[in-house]
């Protein structure tokens, strides 16, 4: 019997294990509740040695079968660990942590001509990992879409423009953004193997996810690389500081002096944890968009205005807790009237739509800015250019209790579990009203994957998003939708 154990057992792994040929070469993954799952695959080279900071190459072909059964290493970045609100479940795991990766994963029913989802992770383009666990694609595979998920760059060495790199290719910065187009050609490429369809491709992310989407969204570059997409809290159009190219050189050039060098070759010669270091250090700050002519317009709003953009269907939206996560200001009364001036003859209206009497009133209208600023101004505005069908929501829902962990309530992410159907992959004990608003949330992205709209079944209707109607769907303990909801205030912060 001893000698049959091991047969057996090799005989168990070797049919689970799926086998097909990509563009590169032949790869090997595992296969679990009927999904076949593909990890680690690489879809461009390693951007390393003279490869860094430059757009991403080619995956080189390999000979033989490549073994995909396991995450590829997260990108650069301080090492991660849970804080706050975000329990371990939402945080990329802490190691291995590389230059080199430019991987994607794949779960797949293996069903012909399915539609493609792409999840674009968060982490404020200085963090992240498509290896969170949330994260996880199998639910989505089951519920019928072709889930993939992708790494690219952040931080110094995904976002970080300087004179010299632009004298070198025309511009710089951005390359994380070019890594998730990298991605999209791959997919376009190969994704048939998988039983996906290249024609009916869907971006989806949150949070620096959604700033991704709308990058993508945006640029000539990634043009007939996709077909719907969805942005969850966030957009290129928040109330968030965007660079012009002249401002990110002059942040590359901050960090070559903290780094004593005086060349980007003597920069290229450092290793990726110096520079990482480096770029922490004070006078630097984060790495981000840079709306440099290539990538991006120079001219965003302009831009969308002239309908030049990647027009498509789009669902959007936010979660309450995102007028909190940047953290909570504290003002009297008097201070936040006279900041309400900076309106000059449209100060009174500002006042009339966020009204505040006492101090907690004040601290209220300021998460309602934070968050109209951060996320619902931009689901508006992508929506208003939008010449296609646009979904907007917001989700309330406070997720259970975790038992000795502090409530946070409808916190900055904590509806991608619900959308991407991996509450199994958080670790509480969830009730029935979690585990059916998973399902109709998932429900709904599949369904606007599959069809750019996001009705069907017997889920409530969604109607689209309008102006003058303002078409909201609430996503909390109950699911309805909401006609003319915070019209008055968007329209109001539209023209500032």
């Amino acid at each position: 019997m001893k000698t049959l154990i091991p047969i057996v057992l090799f005989l168990t792994l070797h049919a689970s294990a799926q086998t097909i040929s990509i563009a590169n070469g032949k790869i090997q993954g595992t296969q679990h509740n009927g999904i076949a799952i593909f990890k680690g695959i690489p879809f461009a080279a390693p951007p390393v040695g003279n490869l860094r900071w430059k757009a991403p190459q080619p995956a080189a072909n390999w000979t033989g079968v490549k073994n995909c059964t396991n995450f590829s290493a997260s990108p650069i970045q301080n090492k991660p660990a849970p804080f706050y609100c975000w329990s371990e479940e939402f945080i990329a795991k802490p190691e291995p942590l590389s230059e080199d990766c430019l991987y994607l994963n794949v779960w797949s029913s293996e069903k012909k001509q399915q539609p493609v989802f792409v999840w674009i992770y968060g982490g404020g383009l200085n963090s992240g990992s498509a290896n969170c666990a949330i994260y996880d694609g199998e639910e989505m595979a089951k519920k019928g879409v072709v889930f993939v998920s992708i790494n690219y760059r952040v931080g110094v060495l995904g976002f970080m423009a300087h004179p010299e790199l632009t004298k070198e290719a025309g511009t710089s910065g951005n390359y994380g953004f070019l890594d998730q187009i990298a991605a999209l050609k791959w997919i376009q490429q190969n994704i048939a193997a998988f039983g996906g369809d290249p024609n009916n491709v869907t971006i989806a992310g949150q949070s620096a996810g959604a700033f991704s989407v709308t990058a993508l969204i945006t640029s000539p570059l990634a043009k007939g690389l996709f077909h719907k997409a969805i942005a969850q809290s966030g957009g290129l159009f928040s109330k968030m500081s965007l660079q012009n190219l002249e401002q990110a050189e002059a942040q590359g050039m901050k960090l070559m002096q903290k780094a004593n060098a005086q060349s980007i070759a003597d920069l290229r010669k450092k290793t990726a944890v110096e520079l990482q270091l480096l770029s922490q250090q004070a006078g630097i700050g984060g790495f981000g968009t840079t709306l440099d002519g290539y990538m991006l317009p120079k001219d965003l709003k302009g831009f969308f205005q002239q309908g030049l953009q990647n027009q498509t269907p789009i669902l959007t939206g936010w979660v309450t807790g995102d007028g909190s996560f940047l953290g909570n200001q504290s003002t009297t009364v008097e201070a936040y009237e006279k900041d309400a001036q900076k309106y000059g003859t449209q100060a009174a209206n500002f006042l009339s739509l966020f009204p505040a009497a006492n101090p907690e009133q004040v601290k209220e209208q300021q998460q309602k800015l934070t968050l109209l600023g951060f996320a619902g101004l931009p689901a508006h505005l992508l929506a208003r250019y939008n010449p296609q069908n646009s979904y907007l929501y917001e989700f309330t829902h406070v997720p259970t209790d975790k038992p000795g962990f502090p409530n946070y309530g409808a916190f900055h992410t904590s509806d991608v579990p619900y959308a991407l159907h991996t509450l199994h992959t958080w670790n509480r004990q969830w009730k029935p009203i979690d585990l059916e608003l998973e399902n109709t949330i998932s429900s709904y992205w599949v369904n606007f994957a599959k069809t750019g709209n996001p009705n069907g079944g017997n889920l409530p209707e969604w109607k689209p998003y309008e102006k003058g109607n303002g078409n909201i769907m609430v996503l909390g303990d109950q699911v309805n939708l909401k006609a003319g909801y915070l019209q008055k205030e968007l329209s109001f912060l539209e023209q500032y």
